[in-house]
């Protein structure tokens, strides 16, 4: 087994003797509610289900993991939330279209045909 040493980014060698290593912020920081363009989109998955999809969330993953979490309870469904995407469990997009235009997201559409 390898120990992978999360703190050097990949770099293993330098030659340059000044070198110093800045870590780089991975996590864009989170735009306010009002600034989010969100797109609410109906996927459906093999064997005739649907899913609820919002896209275009710019912010830290703990954010993104929050509102999933509040719109899960809101639809009282199943879902997950990873890669600036929330996916829920069936078709509620008026639901969560009309939760984040009331909190704040005033730039949420839905999308698709």
């Amino acid at each position: 087994m390898s120990k992978k040493n999360s703190t050097g980014g990949g770099f293993v060698f330098s030659t340059n003797p000044d070198f110093k290593w800045e870590a780089a912020s991975e996590e864009p920081e989170a735009l306010a509610p009002e600034q989010q363009q969100l797109r609410i989109w109906l996927q459906r998955i093999k064997g005739n289900k649907e899913a609820t999809l919002i896209k275009g969330y710019i912010g830290p993953d703990g954010n993104l993991e929050d509102l999933a979490k509040i719109l899960k309870n809101k639809c009282a469904t199943g879902g997950n939330a990873k890669e600036g995407e929330i996916i829920l469990q069936g078709d509620h997009r008026d639901k969560v279209l009309k939760y984040l235009l009331d909190n704040g997201y005033s730039k949420t559409k839905k999308a698709g045909g």
